[in-house]
């Protein structure tokens, strides 16, 4: 099997669609390229292709179309196995990749992490003191060509600063001149206008013949060249010279529009500081942000930016993470939690290790990873793409009958069917059409992105419109992911005791539920007592002497053997049970002192996410391997059809079943125990707030972790596509009114290059609507 690898370039000056097919086209003619991805939004290609192809001799090539090239080294190490890429990530990589935690001596019997079903509280082999913590393409140097006189150059600063905007600006003043030569001396006033035209004609006419010599014949420089010459020959010289100014305009225009789609996903980099406190011997010293590696430890200081993703080992505060999650309030993270390069920290300083290089981080790969999806080309835009191969040749065709039949079959005037076809030429050029459909994919991507949508491609952006059903998994998707104490029960003292002995127990554990009535005992401002001789008895629960009391708590029945559980008790437990919570008992030297019931809550806005889901006319289901008498109670909660105690295996038949009744299938999870589900149905989306996970594993990736942000998402592929039915009735619309308008007389070539160049811009303006999603 042949090996294959994939390169990417940046490429500057690429305005337009046009650009891209040229570019396209070019390059699948060398040898060994297998797949070609050019994005117009992004500024990137990306080529797949053969060890032996001559990347060198594809940059030339691009160069010599009118574009700079910068090939970009690949942010990680890539494995090429036969003729699939294989990334090549750590060991362990997902949610917790490259953090793992090892717990000494902590079993935690029963609890399931799966489905969170935690009948009893067992802390069957808790250590609850000795709880050690262990945080655990081708690579090319990048290579710049490029010649700085073409007229296509880079659009990142302001357009007048540019190759294409000067060129504009000569002819303008060229068209200005002759205009002004040819009100003083009329007689010479023709040749004045030629030159005029020269000045932005020639380099057009340069683009089309290499564009043709690269297999891109019927291209709109093409187009443009022969409207033009063919004005010369009519003697239509100063409309020829207004027209191509007109023209060069246009594509300003365009590639100013252009810019602002890709600044709108590109600022996000801005957001990483270029300087980081580097902590070093008890030192700290200052350091540029992109030199920091893995494992050093960084200070972060109050209201400051986190310059690195990495984890805290020191201190606590709130981080605002709404430049990764779109969350608007601030996360309050403390040891051993994660944060995000680009997010600001609050109230306190922050000592963090470092987690990922600068060209890794988790607003990097988000912004490499719209960037490759802007590359990914959606059903619609792949049609729209192969009509414009037949449309434009259909163009050439029909003007060249405008031009010779009425006259040769009818004796019409030469002059006026030549001007007529010349003036189709120009309402014939694709650009408007062309770019229709990925400029809306490409602003509704980056818009997403803002808001933690994170698609893949706009083939992940046209599905997520056509969802029927939605099938979501509960732990961490639905719930919270971690239980909390839900009931306090007071038997013969008042609730507080009760959580402040219950507290006093599990200081030090760090098993789920004993982490739950520690957050309710801090919630609540209960200082905790110190117990002596803590031990756990396995599978029941854990025991200590505490103010020179004999506590115990553990699960129902491991009470009911140290003392008398009355039936009215069991009957509380039981309804408790019923409703999907677990229940621990409290034993205070023998008595029966109270309980603790805890519970994997549902998120806060599950029920009103679900809700938005069922007004867009969405089925949804609840697909888990938690014990159906949780999943039911959390089911009558939110108001889902449940289907509990399922093995991975289970889910992805389920979402089998329901493709083949014929629904388009979307399935919300967890990317790790859901990964065949996720596989199976016809939109995989991840839940997470910016982990490998959430950002590798699935089509389409929730970074809030919001249930609602299905329906977001759901609400933004249909805008995009309204938008793209709009953009293509404009851009048909327009051509339709002037190509009838024409062939009666009542408008020519002026008007025929204002309705290509204002289509264009229309469609693209309409298009940069979706850049301000409503939150």
């Amino acid at each position: 099997m042949s090996e294959q690898r994939q390169t990417r370039f940046r490429v500057e000056g690429m305005d337009c669609a046009s650009c891209a097919a040229k570019i396209d086209t070019a390059v699948r003619r060398h040898s060994g390229v297998a797949d070609v991805a050019v994005s117009v939004t992004s500024g990137t290609m990306t080529i797949h292709h053969g060890d032996t192809t001559d990347l060198p001799a594809i940059e030339s090539q691009v160069t010599r179309l009118g574009y700079k090239t910068v090939r970009l080294a690949a942010p990680t190490a890539r494995a090429q196995a036969g003729s699939v890429i294989v990334e090549d990530t750590p060991s362990g990589a997902g949610c917790c990749a490259g953090h793992a935690h090892d717990h000494a001596g902590h079993k935690h019997g029963e609890h399931d992490h799966d489905g969170h079903d935690q009948p009893s509280h067992d802390h069957a082999g808790h250590d609850h003191h000795d709880h050690s913590h262990s945080h655990s393409h081708d690579t090319a140097a990048p290579a710049v060509s490029g010649l700085h006189g073409h007229d296509h150059g880079p659009t990142n600063g302001p357009w007048w600063a540019s190759a294409k905007g000067r060129l504009t600006i000569f002819s303008g003043l060229a068209l200005a001149a002759a205009y002004g030569i040819g009100h003083l001396v009329p007689s010479i006033a023709s040749y004045a206008f030629l030159l005029a035209m020269a000045v932005g004609l020639v380099p057009i006419a340069r683009r089309a013949v290499l564009a043709a010599f690269a297999g891109t014949p019927f291209s709109i420089e093409m187009l443009m060249t022969i409207a033009a010459i063919g004005a010369i020959v009519i003697n239509a010289t100063e409309e020829a010279a207004a027209v191509v100014f007109l023209f060069l305009v246009g594509e300003l225009l365009e590639g100013v529009a252009a810019g602002r789609a890709r600044a709108s996903i590109q600022s996000l980099t801005t957001l990483v500081p270029k300087k980081a406190l580097r902590l070093a011997n008890g030192k700290t010293e200052e350091v540029p942000a992109e030199s920091l590696e893995i494992g050093t430890l960084i200070l972060v200081r109050p209201g400051e930016r986190i310059s690195a993703d990495g984890v805290i080992v020191e201190g606590q505060s709130a981080v605002d993470e709404a430049s990764v999650t779109g969350e608007s309030v601030p996360v309050s993270k403390g040891v051993d939690d994660t944060v995000f390069a680009g997010t600001v920290n609050g109230d306190a300083a922050l000592t963090v290790r470092v987690t990922a290089a600068a060209a890794d981080n988790t607003i990097a790969r988000v912004v490499r990873l719209v960037e490759e999806a802007q590359e990914s080309k959606a059903p619609t835009e792949r049609f729209i793409d192969r009509f414009s191969r037949y449309y434009t040749p259909g163009v050439v065709a029909l003007a060249a009958l405008v031009a010779l039949i009425p006259p040769l079959a009818f004796g019409g005037a030469w002059g006026e069917w030549v001007y007529k076809a010349l003036a189709i030429l120009l309402i014939g050029c694709p650009c408007a059409l062309v770019i229709s459909t990925p400029a809306a994919i490409a602003a509704s991507l980056s818009a997403g992105a803002r808001r933690g949508l994170l698609l893949k491609g706009g083939a992940v952006l046209e599905q997520a419109g056509k969802l029927q059903l939605v099938a979501l998994d509960k732990t961490g998707t639905l719930t919270r992911g971690k239980p909390d104490v839900t009931d306090i029960l007071a038997f013969d003292r008042d609730e507080r005791e009760v959580l402040r002995l219950a507290g006093a127990l599990e200081t030090g554990s760090s098993h789920p539920l004993a982490l739950a009535i520690l957050a309710r005992a801090e919630k609540d401002g209960i200082a905790l007592p110190s117990a002596q001789s803590a031990h756990a008895l396995g599978g029941k629960g854990v025991a200590a002497r505490v103010e020179g009391r004999d506590v115990y708590l553990g699960s129902p029945r491991s009470a009911g053997e140290k003392t008398t559980v009355p039936a009215a008790v069991s009957a509380q437990i039981s309804a408790l049970n019923d409703e999907g919570k677990t229940v621990s008992l409290l034993v205070v030297d023998g008595q029966l002192a109270g309980g603790i019931a805890m519970r994997d809550e549902p998120r806060e806005d599950a029920a009103a996410g679900l809700k938005a889901l069922s007004d867009l006319g969405i089925r949804t289901v609840m697909l888990t391997g938690d014990n159906a008498r949780t999943a039911n109670a959390i089911g009558r909660t939110l108001g889902i059809d449940v289907r509990a105690e399922l093995m991975p295996e289970d889910k992805q038949r389920i979402v089998g079943d329901f493709k083949r009744e014929g629904l388009v299938v979307g399935k919300v999870g967890d990317g790790i125990n859901d990964a065949p589900a996720l596989a199976a149905a016809d939109l995989g989306m991840a839940m997470g707030g910016g982990t490998d996970v959430a950002l590798e594993t699935a089509d389409a990736a929730i970074l809030h972790g919001r249930v609602g942000d299905v329906a977001r998402m759901v609400q933004l592929s249909r805008r995009t596509m309204r938008n793209i039915g709009e953009n293509i009735t404009i851009a048909l619309g327009l051509k339709a009114v002037f190509l009838v308008t024409t062939l009666i007389g009542i408008t020519g070539l002026w008007p025929a290059i204002l309705a290509d160049t204002g289509a264009t811009v229309l469609v693209t303006m309409n298009a940069l609507r979706l850049l301000r999603v409503p939150d």
